[in-house]
């Protein structure tokens, strides 16, 4: 088993080769700047930004600010983009552009009520004219390639991924990620890849498989059944960046890479928080970190008692010492 043959070469977005098949997928109060640059030197090989609203108005805001920070970030720097008018997103995007992002992504795959109502995310694939008009706008405003990221479709009746990815090939959209579920299922129930297989057999641009891929055996599956160019992970890369290499070994050997050791835990742990009190500063900072640090500490024994405890810390230098004095017993006893 070798990657070389699957996918035969890797992707690229424009001017922009991927440096690995594991992309991270864009999720809100998630992907932020530390943790995108831990997943680059972890494996990934491309990290998309927390989705940034389309109504510039909004961009005063402390969050919206961080969102545009890219200092320090590694090319391709990637921003999604969400909102529902064709000239709004346009705006947004040529802001970005200003900000530092080399590539554009339209979000058209998120399933929150909040985004939905407001006729954007996965909404929008209800209506494919908008859709059309919204990458024609997109497209034409910025010099920089515009992706898309899209669901299979609204509900199980109106499963019409493969008609927005034959559109938004032919207005320019230079790749497509798609997550195998409807906007209906949410994140419920199995993703489904025979949509995604057939979306791939349908256009020549590059296509990232996306949907409960949180292992490298499932990374291999999806990428045999779907020919998919890259596998996007999203939650499963949560308390777990080590995931994009092992799956990135897995793909290139046909092995399972030794798992992390608990001196490697600690250490990207501590570097981890590091960067988030310098990224969001010591206040918002020790907030980011509890479900950060909680989704580490939920596959370790005794994970959720200590989740609980560090919650109830107020300062970076009480969670940087809880951290090392739960690890450290563990890493002696390896």
């Amino acid at each position: 088993m070798s990657f070389t043959v699957l996918p035969p070469r890797l992707p690229t977005i424009g001017p922009y080769a991927l440096t690995t098949p594991c992309i991270l997928a864009p999720m809100a109060g998630v992907t932020d700047r530390p943790f995108r640059q831990l997943c680059r030197q972890l494996g990934a090989g491309l990290t998309v930004s927390e989705m940034v609203t389309s109504d510039r108005n909004l961009w005063h805001t402390a969050k919206s600010k961080l969102r545009l920070d890219h200092r320090g970030e590694p090319e391709p720097r990637i921003v999604q983009i969400a909102g529902g008018d064709p000239e709004m997103l346009a705006d947004a995007a040529r802001g970005n552009v200003e900000h530092g992002a080399q590539i554009i992504d339209i979000n058209m795959g998120c399933p929150a009520k909040k985004v939905c109502n407001k006729a954007a995310g996965s909404a929008l694939l209800r209506d494919e004219r908008l859709v059309g008009d919204i990458l024609a706008t997109v497209v034409s405003a910025v010099d920089v390639p515009v992706t898309l990221k899209i669901r299979t479709g609204w509900c199980e009746n109106t499963r019409n991924g493969i008609r927005i990815a034959r559109l938004a090939e032919s207005l320019g959209i230079q790749a497509l990620a798609v997550h195998g579920r409807t906007r209906e299922q949410r994140y419920t129930g199995e993703a489904e890849y025979d949509t995604i297989a057939a979306i791939r057999q349908a256009i020549d641009i590059p296509v990232f498989a996306n949907g409960d891929i949180d292992s490298p055996e499932k990374a291999y599956r999806v990428l045999q059944h779907t020919k998919a160019d890259a596998v996007m992970i999203g939650r499963s890369a949560q308390g777990n960046p080590w995931l994009f290499r092992e799956i990135v070994h897995y793909l290139q050997t046909g092995e399972h890479l030794a798992p992390p050791s608990a001196d490697e835990r600690l250490a990207v742990m501590q570097t981890h928080l590091s960067a988030l009190y310098q990224h969001y500063g010591d206040y918002m900072g020790v907030r980011i970190a509890r479900k950060h640090v909680g989704w580490y500490l939920q596959t370790l024994p005794e994970g959720q008692q200590a989740r609980a405890r560090f919650n109830a810390l107020e300062t970076p230098e009480q969670q940087r010492a809880f951290v090392h004095a739960f690890l450290s017993p563990i890493c002696a006893s390896m």
